[in-house]
């Protein structure tokens, strides 16, 4: 394509300058945040039609089997109400014809067809007889001249994501936005702002930013095609690596921070003191732990490790270290059941160690938190365990030096960043028990530290999970009453979802009575849920670790914080509403203990074996319920079990927790990419060990654009 004689800049160039925009469009446009030429040009194609070949229709019967794509025009639509029922679009190329067939959503799709009209389709290619036939394939419209419009035939041809409101402006996702997209690519591309350097580009064997976004949305080849999206996935990820480098080297650099003495006799009688040895993974997080803490800046750093792995016991030895050098140190968790039972056990473990532990939840007397305010602002305090509660205005600290948060998803950033204000400059440590995919775990925790505990300790066995139908129940049942009879403790898990909170409340109650009276009448069974006043709750749960109680009946409080170390089987009915993560932390409530443990999950068959074909899909794929119990099935190890969590509800839902302001990923896709997002923050980050304020000449457009795109965004950036 000639470059145009004119360079306009198009970020300073309002959309409605180009020709074929008027008011109605630009309003449409601006709607979805194009307002400028540049935002009309990062407005990428979803997918793209390859018309160098495309195939006549006499000649598809020759692709029987291969993805092709063909044009014609609609010659009937008509409904087969024999066999399985379809609605069976007939084109016509010249004499010869094929059917497009759909399965499903018959009234949708043929409304959205009229005879005469031309259309491209794109599938893979079946015969039925003689006749060739396409299920459910891509449909692209297309004018009654396009043929002869080479905007849109005999290349590679981009399809853009619309909407109504953009079609209603004549901007669909086919010729609309190809026509604004050219003018806009020929006028205006050739005033993009390249950042990297000549050097750079060629060293990373990567095309100039002009012609990534030319050959973007009108590639010449798919050579072409395949270097400017791995160009343009690679700036995705270095802009949004570089803020993550500035904020780490924010925090590091720019503030004093208290620098511990390694030496902890605390920690090291603590250690002697334990009945088991620390497994190497929990040896390799304390050393990075403790080389951070003695570092004179405050420590961000994340720990991971899946659920009974250890990570309890080695935030406990970094708090020791903290109280040994003169400092207190406090432990966040989401819930109170979860504080109690961490302050029980950490009570428990520095039994004979001198150690002042105090625990704070909001339920607590006023009268007994009045004078524990006192205790803890004068420092005699050296450790404090509690919920939000510890955020609150009347809590004072004596001498904060160590913040450690549990499951720090749950927190919000400004509450995470309160308990910090309670110290000056203290190490922090975020603890999360999730697994997360190691791409996603590079952008969301990018600017931290991160230690990983992904080894699980000697005596455990691994649980032994399996899916059940509801005609297995009688023996479900017999096995869990033979556990029981072996001496061991049963979870009969209840789904418990905002939507229908009191119908899920009710199937619990109705569940546990069922189970109680008619089912395990020789066993005691409790019944626990969020609705129970936290003193029945802390009954409960004490009776069933106390071993009063054999079977526990509960919704999903117990994801996180019961430690029953005799309870051997987890039954989770109605299996196919958890999300994985969930199944997974629920999982993990059993085999506690060096006792064999298991997991079923309960299902349905007609779920299990239903969603085979998607909507408007006649491909044969698994539904998302069943791929998630076939995973909790198939896996124990939580760092896979993320990473198909991952691929099937995709980043942007598992990423939700991320502060805003980042840069957007439009190309760029964390399950697919992680090669690419590794390379770019590679980069990222030595350019900011090398050139922190961006001075050097090569640098300069690049610093130029950091000033307009992320310096502005580096907020929080002191919080985990």
């Amino acid at each position: 394509m000639p470059r145009s004689q004119a360079i306009a800049n198009p970020d300073q160039t309002k959309v409605g300058n180009l020709r074929a925009i008027g008011t109605h469009r630009e309003r449409a446009l601006t709607k979805i945040g194009i307002r400028t030429i540049t935002d009309l040009l990062y407005y990428f194609p979803r997918r793209y039609l390859d018309r160098t070949t495309i195939v006549r229709v006499a000649d598809l019967p020759m692709y029987v089997n291969r993805e092709v794509t063909a044009v014609g025009t609609v010659f009937s639509i008509s409904t087969i109400a024999r066999g399985k029922k379809r609605l069976v679009v007939t084109l016509a190329d010249e004499r010869h014809k094929m059917d497009v067939v759909f399965f499903q959503g018959h009234d949708y799709w043929r409304k959205r067809f009229q005879t005469g009209e031309v259309i491209a389709v794109s599938g893979t290619v079946n015969l039925y007889g003689r006749t060739p036939n396409m299920v459910h394939p891509d449909i692209d419209r297309l004018q009654q001249d396009e043929s002869l419009n080479m905007l849109n035939t005999g290349g590679i041809i981009p399809v853009y994501p619309s909407s109504s409101d953009l079609e209603r402006v004549g901007l669909n996702g086919n010729t609309g936005f190809r026509t604004i997209l050219r003018s806009a690519v020929t006028g205006y591309v050739d005033g993009i702002q390249e950042y990297f350097s000549t050097g750079f580009l060629h060293r990373k064997n990567m095309p100039p930013l002009d012609d990534a976004l030319r050959s973007i949305h009108f590639p010449n080849d798919r050579k072409a095609l395949e270097a400017a999206r791995y160009r343009l996935i690679f700036d995705e990820f270095f802009w949004l690596s570089l803020q993550l480098a500035y904020q780490k080297r924010r925090k590091s650099n720019t503030e004093t921070g208290i620098a511990f003495k390694p030496e902890s006799p605390k920690a090291r009688a603590l250690i002697d003191s334990l009945p088991y040895s620390l497994t190497g993974a929990q040896k390799r997080a304390l050393k990075e732990i403790t080389a951070n803490m003695t570092q004179p800046h405050p420590m961000n750093r994340l720990l991971q490790g899946d659920v009974g792995s250890g990570k309890t016991v080695v935030a406990l030895l970094t708090m020791l270290l903290a109280v040994d050098n003169g400092y207190q140190a406090a432990l966040m968790v989401p819930t109170e059941v979860l504080a109690e039972q961490h302050f029980r056990t950490i009570t428990s473990l520095f039994n004979d160690l001198s150690v002042n532990i105090q625990l704070l939840t909001g339920h607590q007397k006023n009268s007994s938190k009045s004078d524990l305010y006192s205790k803890i602002a004068s420092g005699n305090v050296d450790i404090v365990v509690g919920t939000h509660a510890l955020i609150q205005e009347a809590v004072e600290f004596g001498n904060l030096g160590y913040v450690v948060i549990d499951e720090q998803h749950r927190f919000g950033v400004m509450q995470r960043a309160t308990l910090q204000s309670k110290g000056i400059t203290p190490d922090v440590l975020v603890m999360t028990a999730t697994p997360i995919p190691r791409t996603l775990s590079m952008t969301l925790y990018g600017d931290l530290d991160v230690s990983v505990i992904d080894e699980m300790p000697a005596n455990r066995k691994q649980i032994k999970s399996a899916i059940r139908f509801e005609e297995d129940r009688e023996k479900v049942y017999g096995f869990i009453a033979d556990e029981i009879n072996n001496g061991s403790q049963a979870y009969i898990v209840y789904p418990l979802v905002s939507e229908s909170e009191k119908m899920d409340l009710q199937a619990a109650t109705e569940g546990f009575e069922l189970l109680k009276e008619q089912v395990f009448p020789e066993f005691r069974v409790g019944l626990l849920h969020g609705q129970m006043k936290s003193e029945e709750k802390d009954a409960t749960m004490m009776a069933f670790k106390r071993g009063e109680l054999q079977i526990l009946v509960s919704t999903t409080v117990i994801e996180v914080g019961v430690d029953v170390a005799n309870a051997t089987v987890m039954l989770i009915e109605n299996a196919e509403r958890f999300g994985l993560s969930q199944l997974h932390q629920l999982r993990g409530r059993v085999g506690r203990g060096d006792k064999q443990s298991y997991c079923i999950l309960m299902t349905k068959k007609s779920i299990y074996f239903s969603g085979g074909a998607k909507a408007t899909d006649e491909k044969k794929t698994l539904s998302d319920s069943r791929r998630r119990l076939d995973t909790m099935r198939d896996y124990n190890d939580g760092f896979k079990i993320a990473e198909i969590d991952m691929d099937i509800r995709g980043p942007g839902d598992l990423w939700g927790t991320m502060q805003s302001g980042y840069p957007e990923l439009r190309l760029a896709s964390l399950t697919e990419h992680g090669d690419i997002l590794s390379d770019a923050r590679a980069e990222a980050f030595a350019l900011v060990d090398e050139d922190p304020h961006l001075r050097l000449p090569e640098h300069a457009t690049l610093r130029e654009v950091f000033k307009t795109r992320i310096k502005d965004k580096l907020v929080l950036s002191s919080i985990a």
